[in-house]
């Protein structure tokens, strides 16, 4: 089974775990269109019913409208029950690298507000120690050459995340800088380092944030209970 085969099993797996009635947080990236497909045609099958979806980007929430699902901002719901979102990395103690899709700011507040987080990947995505994928950080435009310099001057090797000729901007019109770490060795202590650092936004690291994760394996969907 290929890699998007997996992902599709995983996608379609998840959507069992929502139940008519929910309010749903949506995430971002390519295991989770399958699930927003998925999510869609039994919405418009009847098989559930009375769902509002809280999207975690402007791609999600078109694929999601398009697809008949109900879509508020999230300062239109008081709480989300369940969120399903996608991961770059998941390691052994269940910490997480996200923000390959560019979204990490708004996953990480729709994260926040929900009482369940779910995690769909597949079995490349989990690994022993969080860094080899790179760790991405969302930055204001403004001084953001300084920023980049700084994590430059600390060994962090940062590049630019580019969209053409043109540096990446997210949905809230910010830069991605992404540092290749190759190995983190302090997940809490970086991210809190980082979070510090002004003109940082907010990273890619999710720590302590996941309940559950589904994994695409060979032999079918795996679960996996963080806490």
């Amino acid at each position: 089974m290929d890699q998007n085969a997996l992902k599709e099993q995983t996608g379609k797996e998840s959507v069992k775990y929502i139940k008519s009635g929910m309010i749903v947080g949506l995430g971002t990236g390519s295991t989770v269109k399958y699930m927003v497909d998925e999510l869609g045609k039994q919405v418009q099958e009847g098989k559930i019913k009375d769902i509002i979806g809280v999207t975690t980007s402007s791609r999600t929430a078109k694929q999601a409208t398009d697809l008949g699902i109900t879509i508020k901002d999230i300062d239109d719901v008081d709480h989300i029950d369940l969120t399903i979102d996608g991961a770059d990395e998941i390691s052994d103690d269940f910490q997480g690298i996200k923000g390959g899709g560019g979204a990490l700011l708004w996953e990480k507040i729709v994260a926040n507000a929900s009482n369940k987080v779910m995690w769909i990947v597949d079995e490349s995505k989990l690994v022993h120690k969080l860094g080899a994928f790179p760790l991405p950080v969302e930055v204001i435009p403004f001084g953001a050459q300084h920023v980049f310099n700084r994590l430059e001057k600390k060994g962090y090797k940062p590049t630019w995340r580019m969209d053409g000729d043109q540096k990446y901007r997210t949905d809230e019109n910010n830069y991605i800088i992404d540092l290749h770490l190759g190995e983190i060795d302090d997940p809490k202590s970086l991210a809190d380092e980082l979070i510090h650092m002004v003109g940082i936004v907010e990273t890619g690291l999710f720590l302590n944030r996941v309940n559950d994760v589904i994994v695409g394996t060979q032999n079918g969907p795996k679960v996996l209970h963080a806490r």
